[in-house]
């Protein structure tokens, strides 16, 4: 497993694969995962060439350490996105792709061979329906909900009609092994205390991470999925009664307030820890 992979992402930025020039920008910016864009940030009739954009940059990416390249290919039921996936696939600078507007798990078959995973976007009721399916395809190492476009479709204006989707999505994410699911775009560049109340919400969920559209976004995704000191205080308190017990032959972890905790709440706590540490927390 490479140095990117280990990470726990937090922050995923999105840049136009028509503006090259900004490129190396994103990928300096402090985002975890930088997405060049090949879809909607692109007019059809400059497509063309933002793939060789992209696999230009992708070929001569020589650093591989600290941040990941995915590329957000365009719809797999469409020419333009087979041949995006047949273009890039195998590029030393690629370390997943991104795909738009699954529904079901058919037609991912295209990705064999491809070498890297695939996160699937899913922006309609289809989609969403198929999410166990989709996750559960073995080219696919996580899935993330487009939500403008699904509550477009839905006619969804309640928040909480959205977090039963959330829900699903995160259930069948975690059924399938898969990775945390990151939050989607928030789109008020302006309304950083939205941003933030935003992804302290879905936390709540059980999301983890944000894709964002500007990398003035970046510092708040961070701050709001960051444990806080008391968070992290308390996990560390409950790894350490998990490694005494653990020495001292016991079974059971018991808590210096006198609570006992089982496997599953220091696993937690594990996680906790080491998500402090990526990012600095307390």
């Amino acid at each position: 497993m490479t140095a990117t992979a280990a990470r726990v992402p937090v922050t995923w930025l999105y840049v136009p694969g028509d503006r090259p020039e900004r490129f190396a920008k994103a990928v300096g910016s402090g985002a975890d995962v930088v997405i060049i864009d090949l879809e909607d940030a692109v007019v059809p009739a400059r497509k063309d060439e933002a793939r060789a954009n992209a696999a230009a940059f992708l070929r001569e990416r020589t650093d591989r350490e600290g941040v990941a390249v995915h590329v957000r290919v365009n719809d797999l039921a469409t020419p333009r996105g087979l041949a995006d996936v047949a273009e890039l696939g195998g590029l030393p600078g690629l370390d997943a792709v991104r795909l738009p507007k699954v529904e079901s798990a058919e037609g991912l078959g295209a990705l064999e061979g491809l070498g890297v995973p695939a996160h699937a976007l899913l922006e309609s009721a289809a989609g969403v329906v198929a999410v166990a399916e989709i996750a559960a395809h073995p080219s696919v190492g996580g899935v993330a909900l487009g939500e403008q476009d699904l509550a477009a479709e839905l006619s969804i204006s309640a928040e909480s009609a959205m977090n039963q989707i959330r829900l699903d999505v995160v259930l069948a994410a975690a059924a399938a092994g898969l990775p945390p699911v990151p939050m989607s775009v928030y789109p008020d560049l302006r309304d950083e205390e939205g941003l933030v109340a935003s992804c302290l919400a879905g936390r709540g969920l059980g999301m983890f991470g944000r894709t964002a559209i500007h990398p003035r976004q970046l510092p708040a995704i961070k701050r709001a999925f960051t444990p806080t000191a008391e968070e992290a205080a308390r996990a560390a308190e409950i790894v350490e009664a998990a490694e005494e017990a653990e020495k001292a032959g016991r079974g059971v972890v018991a808590l210096p307030d006198g609570r006992f905790v089982d496997a599953p709440i220091v696993a937690r706590a594990r996680r906790t820890v080491a998500l402090a540490e990526q990012l600095g927390a307390g």
